[in-house]
């Protein structure tokens, strides 16, 4: 079998760059590069990317090797049934180490047609280091390197304000386009870069927050010979991703017409406000993730398809998510049903084995973000306890015990939360363990005692469970409120 390239696939590398992506990773190739293909197949979008590799060791070699070709497979259940698609990803024109070659990582700025910069360096990746300087080739941090990438534009065409970037971050943290801003303008600071600079950057390039939404498992080394029997080449950068995507950018007219997704089937949603997506996502898709869990594994469940494909923590889940979570939010009902059902078929995605166990990291922090305010808000709009949201609170409490009918537990957080939940379990009466980890502010950021009825609630749900396991347990609870 032959390896791809594009001798072999016969395809041309004539497409004008007009994107810039710092990262190459599983996550870019599948989700933003796809989205580009999409655009230039259907659209006529005519856009050729050039990768950066945005850390010292990474894949550009590889891609390069390759031509920057690459075959994303994406598999899912959509409306309970199956689907697969396999598509060749041909955009990508280059990809540049700057460590290796810093002259060509400048280069790119120089590209004529150039209009965007994407990125995804990790969470920790738009991040300031006080230690980069602007003689480094490169500097250390994304947004060092992506100053000198904008300053070297700005000197190169003169100031136009015509030759700006729309710059459209992808890392996983709230408002990334305006943080990303704000570190760019504190090394323009540093460095003493000029008004004029600074200036160009804030009126001539755009910066838009984004919210994005795919999960992609990446190269499939355990089943690869089962992909490479699919294709006629061998790829050694296969991509597997679920069927399921999407990006909501915050942007205005202009940008829709700059990125035309609305003419492809493509979930990309060009918005003024990026934040209620954000939140639909968090209580929702992640609040349903963190609550299922200790639920879950209490139960003797393993994955997350295992949980809601099951008679009765499936049905606790839905409930839970279009009883409790959905009444709590702002959006449309309709649009929220329609993404908590595309939620659930994507927890029941065959083709993904999400082990509990691996998703139980630090659930204390993650409930606090992810349910806590949907119960807090249910509470206020109705003046009763979330009964769903309230058990599956008393199963994270009963989880950090550490250990259910002798077998144990897998924990994995801050030490000092362990070590404190060990301490707490250790109190002579039940009692005082719902009261003190309901009045722990570090973990919740307020005294849950104050929310009338729930330590009560809390005590008699663990209560319950200890005495008649988690399905009888949630019944006898929730009867005792009828």
């Amino acid at each position: 079998m032959k390896n791809l390239n594009r001798e072999f696939n016969n395809s041309v590398n004539n497409l004008p760059i007009k994107v810039v992506q710092f990262g190459e990773g599983n996550f870019l190739r599948a989700f933003v590069d796809y989205a580009f293909q999409v655009l230039n197949d259907e659209v006529g979008f005519n856009a050729g990317v050039a990768v950066v590799q945005p850390i010292e060791k990474g894949m550009v070699s590889l891609l390069n090797e390759q031509d920057g070709l690459y075959t994303l497979f994406t598999k899912g259940i959509k409306d309970g049934a199956e689907v697969q698609e396999k598509i060749l990803v041909k955009n990508i024109i280059k990809g540049i180490d700057p460590y290796k070659d810093f002259k060509a990582f400048l280069a790119l700025a120089k590209e004529k047609e150039l209009e965007f910069v994407i990125s995804n360096t990790t969470e920790a990746g738009i991040s300031f280091d006080e230690n980069d300087t602007q003689e480094m080739q490169p500097p250390n941090s994304f947004p060092g390197k992506l100053t000198l990438f904008l300053h070297e534009r700005f000197q190169y065409f003169k100031r136009s304000k015509d030759s700006g970037l729309t710059v459209i971050p992808c890392e996983l943290i709230n408002y990334n386009a305006d943080t990303l801003k704000t570190i760019i303008l504190k090394y323009i600071s540093l460095w003493g870069l000029s008004g004029d600079f600074k200036h160009w950057v804030l009126n001539a390039c755009t910066f838009h927050n984004t919210l994005v939404d795919r999960i992609v498992p990446g190269y499939p080394k355990d089943d690869i010979e089962e992909y490479h029997g699919q294709l006629n080449y061998k790829d050694r950068l296969i991509v597997s991703a679920e069927a399921f995507f999407l990006w909501v950018i915050e942007g205005d007219a202009y940008l829709k017409e700059k990125l035309p997704f609305h003419k492809t089937d493509l979930d990309v949603r060009i918005v003024p406000d990026m934040q209620p997506y954000r939140t639909r996502k968090v209580r929702i898709l992640n609040g349903a993730h963190t609550a299922m869990v200790p639920l879950g594994l209490l139960y003797g469940n393993e994955t997350v398809k295992d949980t809601v494909d099951d008679s009765f923590t499936g049905t606790f889940i839905h409930s839970l998510i279009f009883e409790e979570v959905i009444p709590t939010l702002e959006m449309d009902k309709r649009e929220l049903e329609d993404f908590a059902k595309d939620v659930l078929d994507r927890f029941r995605n065959p083709f993904i084995k999400h082990q509990l166990s691996s998703i139980a990291l630090n659930s204390i922090s993650k409930f606090k973000v992810r349910v806590l305010p949907s119960l807090l808000e249910y509470v206020q709009l109705n003046k009763r306890l979330p009964l769903k949201m309230v058990f599956a609170f008393a199963c994270l409490i009963r989880f950090y015990q550490g250990q259910w009918k002798g077998v144990d537990l897998p924990l994995n957080d801050d030490a000092a939360i362990i070590d404190n939940f060990k301490k707490l379990w250790d109190l002579p009466n039940l009692s005082n363990t719902v009261h003190q980890v309901l009045g722990n502010t570090y973990y919740w950021d307020t005294d849950l005692n104050n929310v009338d009825g729930l330590s009560e609630a809390i005590e008699l749900a663990i209560n319950h469970l200890e005495a008649n396991g988690v399905e009888e347990g949630f019944t006898k609870f929730v009867d005792s409120y009828k």
